[in-house]
């Protein structure tokens, strides 16, 4: 392994400054230590929020959950009031990668790194979610843009993620058995303002389906979904699958998750 140093800040504050000076951000390390090993990153510094208790832990203000950036994949998924009241986000958080990444894997690094195959971006951008930043709130719609990019500048951090409640959703996805990121992954949500859908795994990131979510919003039933083509002209084409089974799955996924949000 190449030399480098390890900073271990104990606040937000620290870290900002550390990342604005070049330090690279370890949060679950599920990516960064994986690039590493393969040397396609060589960081000369990394900033290790492992420290920082502020960014953990989970919390429920009004309609909405708040969740610390450092929280784990296993912390979201077995916790009692989200199984309770977002039953969707826990079944998301509980079957990504294996039990190895959940126990490591956070989800303000997931939604930073925005892999264009990653679950939590999923959750958020159909939840309507607000990213919590060391320097402003960041709306879903306008956080993801595109492939491993998101609205953070180069010294700002997650700190949470605030999840509204919605009344119904429901996550659905394709594995790819060797790697166990989605082939392709829809996750809806149903709430006072109509249904969203996000797709992940599908395109160069994770995006909304303006046909379906029209058409769920005036029949929020498998039915009306079914009735929605998917045009594959944007879509992935690889090894895994062409972007006309990609265009299939997107279709049946959000059947399968309209029925199990409907119960």
């Amino acid at each position: 392994m190449y030399a480098f140093t390890l900073e271990r800040p104990a606040n937000v504050a620290d870290a900002a400054k550390l990342a604005a000076a070049g330090g690279k951000v370890l949060a679950g390390g599920q990516t960064l230590l994986a690039s590493m090993k393969l040397r396609l990153s060589a960081p000369e510094q990394l900033v290790d929020l492992g420290g920082i208790k502020e960014l953990a832990g989970i919390k429920k203000e009004g309609n909405a959950f708040v969740i610390g950036a450092m929280t784990r994949h296993l912390d979201v998924g077995s916790h009692a009031e989200i199984k309770a009241a977002f039953p969707a986000l826990a079944w998301l958080a509980d079957h990504i990668g294996d039990r190895q990444v959940r126990a490591m894997g956070t989800i303000g690094g997931s939604v930073a790194n925005n892999d264009p195959a990653a679950c939590y971006p999923s959750a958020v951008l159909a939840s309507g979610a607000t990213v919590v930043t060391s320097k402003r709130e960041i709306a879903a719609d306008d956080f993801f843009l595109g492939l491993f990019t998101t609205a953070l500048e180069e010294d700002e951090l997650i700190t949470a993620i605030r999840f509204p409640i919605p009344k119904r959703a429901a996550y659905e996805k394709l594995r790819q058995k060797a790697s166990n990121f989605p082939l392709v992954g829809v996750f809806v949500t149903q709430g006072d303002s109509g249904v969203r859908v996000a797709v992940t795994g599908a395109g160069n990131g994770v995006f909304r389906h303006k046909g379906l979510e029209d058409a769920l919003t005036k029949s929020f039933s498998p039915e009306a979904a079914a009735g929605v083509k998917i045009d594959s002209s944007d879509l992935n084409s690889d090894l895994h699958a062409s972007a006309a089974y990609r265009a299939n799955l997107i279709n049946v996924l959000t059947q399968r998750a309209v029925k199990k949000a409907l119960g």
